[in-house]
């Protein structure tokens, strides 16, 4: 159980942390009194640093985790250039463009980026703190051969370092696609990320439970009725209710009792939802018969 970061400004301006957790290696350390989770999701807007990851390593207790969400590039989102390393940056700058897609880029330049990720994921990999990748994929994404093709080729390039699997667009969950798309993640031993997220938006998919390899990934989103908000609040700002986390209780228990290990990371942040919302869950959780 934890929570899609633990940096936001809203959750240090809530008070959650006390007024002694008043620097960012206090406020990890403190967290992690907490959870044994995070999701790291800053990584998906620039390359981390190696001497980040080392300082994460060293500020968290054994068996603490850490999943990292890929960078924007690799999941064929817009990245921006000023986000690629500077000496990386020439060659993508002869495009013309502020933001760049894959397609865009000499395959050379991607290789050597996702070298660089990797490595700098090297001291929590040591420390036994790496956990899953997650391959967030966008809502332009649409299933077939060729994008199949894709995720399998991540996931050899971050191997023997473990990925999961986020779907944006829909058609990869739809009554005709969705025991295909399950038979593919099960096939290849990827997770599949179940998501609790709005529905009825272009990157809206629907809450399917499913376990296709050994650890099962499940991410709160909230139901935020203006999920398409640039506004924090407005598109975080989500509060579960006791009733909505009893039912999701049972839910989590059976993904529990299907995999060796279950990750549920709750990304309500605004303010401190996702850190109640998470330590409500894991209460409910404890009179749950699991192996979360």
């Amino acid at each position: 159980m934890g929570t899609a970061s633990w940096t936001d400004r809203t959750l240090i301006e809530s008070g959650w942390y006390p007024p002694e957790a008043s620097t960012p290696e206090k406020r990890l350390r403190y967290y992690a009194r907490h959870f044994p989770l995070v999701e790291v999701d800053a990584t998906y807007y620039a390359l981390p640093a190696r001497q980040t990851a080392a300082a994460w390593a060293a500020r968290t207790p054994d068996g603490f985790t850490f999943n990292i969400k890929a960078f924007s590039l690799f999941t064929q989102h817009p990245t921006k250039v000023a986000a690629l390393p500077a000496d990386l940056r020439a060659e993508v700058e002869k495009t013309g463009k502020d933001r760049v897609y894959l397609r865009d880029i000499d395959p050379s330049v991607v290789d050597e980026t996702w070298d660089r990720f990797l490595a700098a994921l090297d001291p929590l990999r040591d420390a036994g703190k790496l956990g899953a990748i997650l391959l967030q994929f966008p809502p332009w994404f649409p299933i077939s051969r060729a994008r199949k093709d894709y995720i399998v080729s991540c996931a050899e390039r971050a191997a023997p370092r473990r990925v999961c699997v986020e779907f944006r667009n829909h058609t990869w969950m739809t009554p005709d696609n969705q025991g295909e798309t399950l038979g593919f993640l099960s096939d290849h031993q990827l997770p599949y990320v179940c998501v609790d997220m709005p529905q009825g938006h272009r990157d809206s998919i629907p809450p399917v439970l499913a376990v296709t390899s050994d650890l099962a990934v499940l991410r709160m989103h909230g139901h935020s009725d203006s999920w398409d908000s640039r506004d924090i609040h407005e598109r975080f700002g989500y509060r579960y209710n006791g009733r909505e986390l009893g039912d999701w209780a049972s839910k989590v228990a059976e993904l529990a009792r299907e995999s060796q290990r279950t990750d549920v990371l709750f990304n309500n942040c605004y303010s401190d939802y996702a850190q109640v919302n998470a330590l409500q869950l894991a209460d409910l959780l404890a009179d749950e018969p699991t192996n979360v």
